[in-house]
């Protein structure tokens, strides 16, 4: 649906982006990753047309990006952006029309997110007697009224407690089924883990990352375990078949972290292990989104 192409961004002395290109595909969750400062928000800024960049392109749907995929775009920006003493539903309303939705149509689908999301008693209240997460539903409402093929999110979550937070990612994993592609935008690598297929990370104005999540934990996979047994343990035994990285003891249970020497299989772990104690947990840890995205980071820095 989408291509970046060689984007550059500057601002006076200050790099934003430096030759960045990606790909977001139809129907997919598309996680955009970085620090603060790295260079997200304006790449978010000349994809919806708030600012343009210097040099390279943005290609939507086939097409040069242009006016009028405004229309098709839903943007949730991390600044909130509402009207602190205008109500509630006049000013979903008032935005739904800029998107090009008449007043019925405009105001059908308002009733209709406004009950789905327990909002019904919101229609005449102020923005300014909302709750952060309140003003946070209100927003979502109004970026995804229009029903537009692409969705970016910005930092969808903050403000919502687990509730709301939950509430809303099921909403966003229900709209992707209808075939809704989103752009997401986050710190929180759960998040990541839980709704996106591919992701790019930006750091420094470059992109240092990208690919699907499971390609890229697979790739960090490095042959670490967790083993928890009882028993005597030589390590002497054993040191051909892997490195103890750490080593605890919890109610009378020995708690290692190993890493796997070049070559060597869970199963042999296990056939040198078996002999002397009695195993109780064997568990490879995979490495988390968070885990790789502070790794690359500190690689960078």
């Amino acid at each position: 649906m989408l291509r970046v192409n060689n984007i550059v961004k500057q601002y006076a002395s200050h790099l934003a982006l430096d030759d960045v290109s990606l790909e977001v595909e139809q129907g997919k969750i598309f996680g955009l990753l970085g620090p603060n400062g790295a260079g997200k928000t304006s790449l978010i800024r000349i994809i919806t047309q708030i600012t343009a960049p210097d040099s390279g392109e943005v290609i939507f749907n086939g097409q040069r990006l242009n006016a009028n995929h405004i229309a098709q775009i839903g943007y949730l920006p991390e600044e909130r952006g509402l009207y602190k003493k205008m109500e509630i539903g006049e000013q979903v309303l008032y935005l739904a029309r800029l998107k090009g939705l008449t007043t019925a149509e405009a105001t059908k689908r308002i009733r209709y997110w406004f009950e789905k999301l327990e909002m019904e008693s919101w229609w005449h209240k102020k923005v300014e007697d909302l709750s952060k997460g309140m003003q946070q539903k209100v927003q979502f409402v109004a970026t995804i009224l229009h029903e537009p093929e692409l969705i970016i999110l910005d930092e969808p979550f903050s403000g919502f407690d687990p509730v709301n937070a939950d509430i809303i990612k099921n909403e966003i994993l229900e709209l992707n089924k209808k075939g809704a592609t989103f752009i997401f935008s986050t710190h929180r690598m759960e998040s990541v883990e839980e709704l996106c297929d591919n992701i790019a990370l930006i750091h420094r104005s470059k992109k240092i990352l990208d690919g699907s999540v499971l390609d890229i934990k697979e790739k960090y996979r490095n042959n670490t375990y967790w083993v928890e047994f009882d028993g005597d343990y030589n390590p002497e035994l054993t040191a051909d078949i892997f490195e103890v990285l750490q080593k605890d003891t919890l109610r009378g249970k020995t708690i290692l972290k190993v890493r796997l020497m070049a070559g060597k299989t869970a199963n042999q772990l296990l056939s040198a292990l078996l002999p002397i104690v009695n195993i109780h947990r064997l568990d490879e840890v995979i490495p988390t989104m968070n885990d790789i995205f502070i790794d690359q980071v500190k690689q960078e820095n």
